[in-house]
Parts: structure tokens; C-alpha cells; sequence
């Protein structure tokens, strides 16, 4: 077994952790952001639908194991490098699992596209082909976020309309019951005012706000309950995320594995798919709470036309072989809905967009070090 099988395997699996800690729930965010499901519900569900979209990508995904190879963006000599492969995984697993750790929802794709353009500008002497990077790389992750907003703006109000023609209607929140008073009697000296003090309740109301209550459809749809149909929908929708998701991104990664002709086929196809769920598993819950909760507020009816949209472009785009983000274009779609319902909290999607632009350059340094690290030792 030599050295560099071992330093390779590490970093790939560090990576396919790294990349289930900080994407896994993104696909479901929309069930605890709506109060349609418990966060553990959620997180099981994210794993399975996740787990099986690895193992479909082995047959559906090919395009994009060769791209993220390194293939036509340096020359194959250098693909075939141990010490590129190892930096690539190094890097990239590197940039994801420090931003997960500060609970920042980055994009995996963007990590690995910064650390291919690292490490490869240091190990080849012409650098990395840019008509290449642009067509191949750059010019999907950045449509996609738009095309996501796009997809929202235009679903949402197209399912809202259809809702209001079936007549089915959203129940508001009213809180009654007792508002506990602690009061000392008049004319008590103040020195003994604590002795005395009564407890007395007076009945109060109050109109709940989205985060005390759960907004809920009421109505019938083809003879069943409104609810229950859009339960099922939204928890279908975000399966399918999750799916996109796993398709979309276990060839990129597994995509080092094949680099390196260390594993091939299936094998490598479910070792990354099964460290991404443990990943998920274990430390996707500060993700979870950006994502889910600091983006916008959204109901379930919401949170289902933004998981429609985003599974349709992940699926798409894994098709076609375009390394589009998942993160990019479901959180693209949670700010679509933030814009049109006015209930966006900007101040947090600046900080997100702002990590987005900081990981190129974060995982090209990391990318150019970690080869120079490697290079003459594996």
C-alpha cells in the first residue's frame, strides 16, 4: 500500500464528510423552516433520499466525474499525479469543513473548482486552460443561483393563484389565556412590599407571529385535506433535493478516486456516498439552523415551490454534466421566495453570498499549498 493511496483515500473521505456536514440538510431546510417536520424527522429523511442519489449517480452522473477529474482544464499528465489529486481533495475538504464549523452553507463544487485552479496553476507550466474553467465551471454556478430565483419568482405565484382558485385558505394564529401580574397592594411601605407581594392573572389576547405558531392550510383538494396533500408534496420535494443533490455532487468527488485509479466504479461511488451521510449526520445541525431559519421566513406551501424549483435545475444539470451548486441554487431559491414575500433577512444573505465569493479564492490557496506540499512526496 503505498503512501500516496493513503493520503488520497484521507482526503477524500475527509471531504465527503466535510461535504455531508454542510450540504445534507440543505434539501430539507424548508421541512424545519416551516415547522412541517422535527429536525431529527428532517435530518433522516435528507440521509436516505441523499444516500440514494449517490448510488444513482454511478449510473447517471458519468459527465461529471470526468470534468471534475481535472480533464481539459490541465493536461492529463497532471491529472494522473498523485500529489494533484491529493491536494485537490486536501484543499477543498479543508475550505467546506471550516465554513461548516462556522455555520456558513458553502458550495462543495466551488471549493473543488478553487482547488483544481490552485493546484493546478502550480503543477502545470502552461497553468489551467481558462476557456475551460469558464465554460465548464464558472459560467453554470454562476446561472444557477439566478435561474433558482427566477424558477421561484415565477412558481410561487402561479401555485399561490392555483391555491386561492381551489379555495383553499390559511389559518391565522390567536393566543388567548392569562397574563400572570405581580403586584404588592397600594399604600404598603416599600420596605415591606416584598413580603406582600400577589400573583393575579388577567386574561389577555394576542395575534401569534411565525414564530410562535404554525400557519396552516385549510380547505379540500380533490376531496382530501389541503394539508395532507401539501404535507406529502413538500416532504416529496424535498426528498427530491436531497436526491439532486446526492447525484449532483458524489461524482465530483468520487471523480478523485477515479483520478488516481485507486478505486473505480461503485466502489468509490458508495464510500463517498456513505461518509457524506455520516457527515450529516453528525455535524449538519449549525448548517441547519442558517439555512432553515436565517434566510427568510417561509410556510410550507413556500418552502415546497422553492424545492420544486432547485430539484428541477440539480436534476437538469446533472444530466447535462454542468457542475452546478446545490447550495447556490436552493439557497437561490429561499431568497426568491424571501423577495417576494418581503420577509428576506438581508443582512444574513449578504453574509452567505459573501462566503460564496471567499471560497474560490480560500480553496485556490489551499489548492496551491497543499501541491507544493505534496509535490515530490507522493
Amino acid at each position: 500500500m503505498s503512501l500516496a493511496f493513503i493520503v488520497i483515500s484521507i482526503s477524500v473521505m475527509f471531504l465527503a464528510f466535510s461535504n455531508g456536514a454542510n450540504d445534507n440538510f440543505k434539501g430539507v431546510a424548508t421541512l424545519l423552516g416551516s415547522k412541517t417536520a422535527s429536525y431529527k424527522t428532517a435530518l433522516l429523511w435528507a440521509t436516505f433520499t441523499t444516500l440514494a442519489g449517490s448510488l444513482v449517480a454511478f449510473f447517471l452522473a458519468q459527465k461529471l466525474m470526468t470534468n471534475f477529474s481535472g480533464k481539459g482544464l490541465v493536461p492529463d499528465e497532471i491529472v494522473n499525479l498523485g500529489s494533484f489529486s491529493a491536494a485537490v481533495a486536501l484543499a477543498s475538504a479543508s475550505t467546506v469543513f471550516l465554513a461548516t464549523r462556522l455555520g456558513f452553507p458553502i458550495s462543495t463544487t466551488h471549493a473543488l473548482t478553487g482547488s483544481l485552479v490552485g493546484a493546478g496553476f502550480l503543477a502545470s507550466s502552461s497553468g489551467v486552460n481558462t476557456g475551460t474553467l469558464f465554460s465548464t465551471f464558472f459560467l453554470p454556478l454562476l446561472l444557477s443561483p439566478v435561474l433558482a430565483i427566477m424558477g421561484t419568482a415565477v412558481l410561487y405565484p402561479v401555485f399561490r393563484f392555483t391555491r386561492k382558485k381551489l379555495n383553499v385558505g390559511r389559518e391565522s394564529c390567536l393566543c388567548i389565556g392569562n397574563e400572570v401580574l405581580m403586584v404588592a397592594p397600594r399604600g404598603v411601605p416599600k420596605g415591606a412590599a416584598a413580603a406582600m407581594i400577589q400573583v393575579e392573572g388577567f386574561p389577555s389576547i394576542s395575534v401569534g407571529t411565525q414564530v410562535t405558531c404554525e400557519e396552516r392550510y385549510v380547505g379540500q383538494v380533490w376531496g382530501l385535506s389541503a394539508k395532507r396533500v401539501l404535507d406529502v408534496s413538500h416532504f416529496f420535494s424535498a426528498g427530491l433535493v436531497s436526491f439532486a443533490r446526492g447525484l449532483n455532487d458524489t461524482p465530483k468527488i468520487a471523480a478523485i478516486f477515479f483520478a488516481g485509479k485507486y478505486f473505480t466504479g461503485m466502489p468509490a461511488v458508495g464510500i463517498v456516498g456513505a461518509l457524506i451521510a455520516v457527515g450529516g449526520i453528525l455535524m449538519a445541525k449549525r448548517i441547519a439552523q442558517t439555512v432553515s431559519y436565517q434566510i427568510t421566513e417561509m410556510n410550507d406551501g413556500q418552502g415546497f415551490s422553492a424545492n420544486l424549483v432547485t430539484s428541477i435545475i440539480v436534476i437538469g444539470a446533472s444530466q447535462l454534466g454542468m457542475p452546478v451548486s446545490t447550495t447556490h441554487v436552493s439557497c437561490g431559491a429561499l431568497f426568491g421566495i424571501g423577495t417576494i414575500t418581503r420577509q428576506a433577512h438581508w443582512g444574513s444573505i449578504f453574509k452567505i453570498v459573501l462566503a460564496w465569493v471567499i471560497t474560490l479564492p480560500v480553496a485556490g490557496v489551499l489548492g496551491f499549498l497543499s501541491f507544493a506540499l505534496f509535490r515530490g512526496v507522493l
